[in-house]
């Protein structure tokens, strides 16, 4: 028997429902689970077990509850502020075996999904029917529908189609209490309360999500896609407030800084200026017949706003090849430091010189290198800080900055995430954000559905009660001791 509990009586159990291949228990196979993007804070679960349907979900966490052993679902690990970590041991119940595309409906433009469904595979199952899932994170690649829920995901096209909660009409989840619920459907939202829109970012807390229906949106006629390329922060920043100011609003609209632009030419060789202080790729989609005159506009005031150079794709090849390079922009960041952590701060767009000044001070007075690639049109920033975890020193750094640019994200009427959830990583910042009346609302909405607190304790609430405990369960920052 574990600190935690898990015994070798519930062990078995967990493998008599799942099968012996499909649960975890040796040391070296667990750390590969010990953390998510957030590499900063890690712990290595007890078990991990692989269930394939919903029943099986239903009987894990029965299981569990009837042992008093905390549990936690994870999807592909692509979160970024320790959504998955299994904080206190236990149980990690993995959903990356529900990977099925259920049922694809165009006429009634739906599809039922499993939460282990790669959000790309999805859009490569529609190719060619003329509609596509329209939430698409940078990493689309390897992140799971599943995850996109509990964090409430965007994504580059979000600044016109929405985020995950605008596009799912309902959720299948197996509840903290082994019950199978479901919230909404084909047809969407039909109870009173938006009770599937509350589900949608609750970072797992609220239950296990075991299918999900998705809306599809028809592909648009046309797209226009730009690369402006400036040689000035603050002229970036004002050119994209210049866009929205005029009444556009692009399908996307990104900025990545000079340090990202190097990193992706040595990656990619895509021909970016390596001179450039920033680059902003904007892409706009809808009837073909105006976006000419769409893309003259935003090529006009961004030449206004200090431009000297904006490039339209001219093939198909030439804007995937643009967009490969955004989408991949993190993992081009291996060249630059053997580890980053990634912030998710949310500014009004009128703010965004004023944070991005205040980021490159931050990185100055710590003597930290930090790129930002990030989300322009709606002020979703995420500075990336480089560091090595080998070296204590760089850690502390890296954890100090990230707390003055979220602090300066609230001072200048913003937020610490915009979709990367809260996780651990953030839960000091509640209180700074909420009142305490705010945060006792949302311990009672959370108690509803998680009333013992053994689902994914220790995530979100700074006094998230793990196990019936009320207490809370974290320091200021939960877990960084172990990193240092």
């Amino acid at each position: 028997m574990t600190d935690h509990g898990v015994t070798d009586e519930l062990a078995d159990e967990l493998a008599r429902i799942v099968g012996r291949e499909r649960l975890l228990r040796s040391h070296d196979e667990l750390l590969v689970y010990e953390c998510d993007g957030y590499v900063v804070e890690k712990n290595v679960p007890d078990v991990v077990v692989f269930p394939s349907s919903a029943a099986e979900v239903q009987a894990i966490v029965r299981t569990c509850l009837k042992h008093r052993v905390p549990f936690v679902p994870r999807g592909a690990g692509t979160s970024l502020a320790g959504g998955c970590l299994p904080v206190g041991g236990g149980v990690m119940i993995a959903l990356t075996k529900m990977n099925r595309i259920l049922e694809i409906h165009l006429r009634d433009r739906y599809a039922v999904v499993q939460p282990g469904v790669v959000n790309l595979n999805l859009t490569r199952a529609l190719a060619g029917s003329g509609f596509h899932y329209a939430p698409d994170p940078s990493s689309q690649g390897a992140c799971t529908i599943g995850g996109n829920v509990g964090t409430n995901s965007g994504g580059p096209h979000t600044l016109k189609y929405g985020v995950t909660v605008n596009h799912i009409l309902g959720v299948e989840f197996v509840s903290p209490e082994g019950d199978l619920v479901t919230f909404g459907g084909p047809c969407g939202r039909g109870e009173e309360l938006d009770l599937t829109g509350l589900f949608v970012g609750s970072e797992g807390t609220f239950g296990i999500v075991t299918r999900i229906w998705v809306r599809l949106t028809r592909n648009p006629e046309g797209h226009r896609t730009m690369l402006a390329v400036f040689d000035s922060i603050d002229d970036t920043s004002q050119a994209i407030s210049g866009i929205i100011g005029a009444g556009i609003v692009p399908a996307a609209l990104e900025m990545m800084d000079q340090g990202i632009i190097a990193a992706l030419e040595d990656a990619f060789s895509f021909g970016f200026p390596l001179d450039a202080a920033a680059v902003l790729l904007i892409e706009v989609d809808g009837l073909d017949v105006g976006l000419d005159g769409e893309a003259a506009t935003i090529t006009e005031l961004c030449r206004s706003h200090g431009a000297r150079e904006v490039r339209l794709s001219q093939s198909e090849e030439e804007r995937a090849l643009l967009w490969k390079c955004r989408k991949q922009a993190f993992g081009a960041i291996g060249r630059l430091a053997p580890g980053y952590c990634t912030q998710d701060g949310v500014v009004p767009r009128t703010r965004l010189p004023e944070i991005l000044r205040f980021i490159s001070d931050v990185g100055q007075r710590h003597d930290l290198q930090i790129v930002n690639v990030f989300h322009a049109g709606d002020g979703n920033l995420h500075p990336i800080l480089m560091f090595d975890e080998r070296d204590r020193d760089q850690v502390q750094r890296v954890l100090t900055a990230s707390d003055e640019i979220l602090e300066k994200c609230i001072e200048l009427g913003g937020s610490v995430t915009g979709e990367h959830g809260i996780g651990v990583e953030k839960i000091s910042f509640m209180e700074r954000l909420f009142t305490q009346e705010d945060l006792a609302v949302m311990a009672d909405v959370r108690s509803v559905f998680n009333p013992h607190g053994h689902c994914s304790p220790g995530k979100l609430l700074p006094t998230a009660g793990a196990c019936g405990m009320e207490q809370p369960i974290l320091r200021e920052h939960p877990g960084r001791q172990a990193a240092m």
